[in-house]
């Protein structure tokens, strides 16, 4: 759901190309690694200063999509089911947005959660790579 979001907010945004879009999209959350990642990969092909941007819009984008887990759990979790916190907390959803993930949605999905938040937390490296370098 993430990259496909990615893609569709790539046709939006004049100045970053699909690629750029993906790249920061496959954050999945993961702030601290992701745009780290993205600055210092893209600052070969784009210079250090637009590098630098690429690498804050991750970062705003990977934290506000924590900041929305953690206070709209709830809502999410009524209007779109139990799995959708999960879902939106991306790799957070194993550590930081677990405890409002379990408060809005039941102890049972704590596994659940944590497996989620193992596997997109594994993939960002790979996929924020990839992503980077086209």
């Amino acid at each position: 759901g993430t990259l496909v979001s990615a893609v569709a907010v790539s046709f939006f945004i004049a100045d970053m190309e699909l690629a750029d879009c993906l790249a920061v999209g496959a954050g999945f959350g993961y702030y601290s690694l992701s745009s780290v990642l993205i600055s210092q990969i893209k600052e070969a092909q784009i210079g250090a200063a637009l590098a630098a941007q690429l690498g804050t819009i991750a970062l705003m984008a990977n934290i506000m999509r924590e900041v929305i887990t953690l206070l709209f759990a709830p809502v999410i979790c009524k209007v779109f089911g139990k799995l959708a916190p999960i879902s939106v907390g991306g790799a957070t959803s194993m550590d930081s947005t677990l405890p409002a993930i379990t408060a809005a949605c039941g102890k049972e999905l704590v596994f659940i959660s944590i497996f989620h938040g193992v596997l997109v937390d594994f993939s960002v490296p790979f996929l924020v790579t990839f992503f980077a370098s086209l």
